[in-house]
């Protein structure tokens, strides 16, 4: 099942994608996709309802956020190896957990706004993990359970804040638009194993990352299972689960984004995201 929200930013309506590609809405049934819709009762309850009985959603509105109330968005930092050796950076031995802001949430093909003074703008094409229920201490072996689904996640950077200004990578990572979600939140039933999954992200037509979730350093079990030990997960927390290589940084010479350029990524199963790169402008 695919689950989206659609419309105008702050006034989007729930959607479910049918087995055709077409847009359905959910208004009739559900207020809204966020935490209370995404224990496995109520996505077992949606699962039983008949795309061609909900009204078709004309046109190509705009996609927001699949998941509206996201109290956490956590990362995880080098989770392929040979994404941490083009960073330079040796093998993590634990998964690096850091955070990006809530105000970095943006639509899965809304622009991607550099900031201030940006320098170093890089792009990341990330496999994110949504937390259905409560979880504490879970071990790897029930992790997969806690989860209500996947989606890709953009891990837009700014390699000079998040690396050469003193600190923890949040301030390089939280800005505003840095992290497209989207464009639909697919329930776990229809992903048994995460950790099969290519995904690949191009810039202005170009292929930049390829790569496969089978080579992740720490799985999705092993992340969910970790992090529940530091932080209480809660319905509706996303994580993104690090970054095959390709990015800009690793690139000889080093590439960055700049205004007018354009990304285009996906994953298996998960659809696909783009977005253009532009200016600062005050929200």
């Amino acid at each position: 099942m695919k689950l989206v929200r659609y419309g105008r930013p702050g006034r989007e309506k729930p959607g479910m994608i049918d087995a055709g590609g077409k847009l359905r809405d959910l208004s009739a049934i559900i207020d809204d996709v966020g935490p209370a819709q995404l224990s496995d009762k109520m996505l077992a309850r949606l699962s039983r309802l008949r795309p061609a009985s909900l009204p078709s959603v004309r046109g190509k509105p705009r996609l927001g956020v699949p998941v509206n109330g996201i109290g956490k968005l956590i990362a995880i930092g080098l989770n392929y190896s040979d994404h941490a050796a083009e960073s330079g950076m040796p093998i993590p031995k634990e998964p690096i957990v850091f955070m990006k802001a809530i105000t970095s949430l943006n639509g899965p093909n809304d622009d991607v706004m550099l900031p201030k003074d940006a320098a170093k703008a890089d792009w990341e094409v990330e496999l994110g993990v949504v937390i259905g229920s409560k979880a504490q201490y879970v071990s790897e072996r029930q992790a997969l359970a806690y989860v209500a689904g996947y989606c890709i996640v953009n891990d837009v950077s700014e390699r000079a804040f998040q690396l050469e200004r003193g600190g923890t990578w949040d301030k390089g990572k939280g800005c505003d638009t840095f992290a497209p979600v989207g464009p639909w939140l697919v329930t776990r039933d229809e992903i048994p194993n995460p950790q099969r999954l290519g995904m690949w992200l191009d810039v202005n037509g170009q292929r930049c990352q390829t790569g496969n979730t089978k080579t992740m350093i720490f799985s999705v079990a092993k992340i969910v299972s970790y992090v529940s030990r530091f932080m209480t997960l809660m319905p509706g927390d996303v994580i993104a689960t690090g970054t095959p290589p390709g990015v800009g940084m690793g690139m000889k010479p080093q590439r960055f984004l700049a205004p007018g350029d354009a990304m285009h990524l996906g994953i298996d199963g998960l659809g696909e995201q783009r977005q253009a790169v532009v200016r600062y402008r005050r929200g």
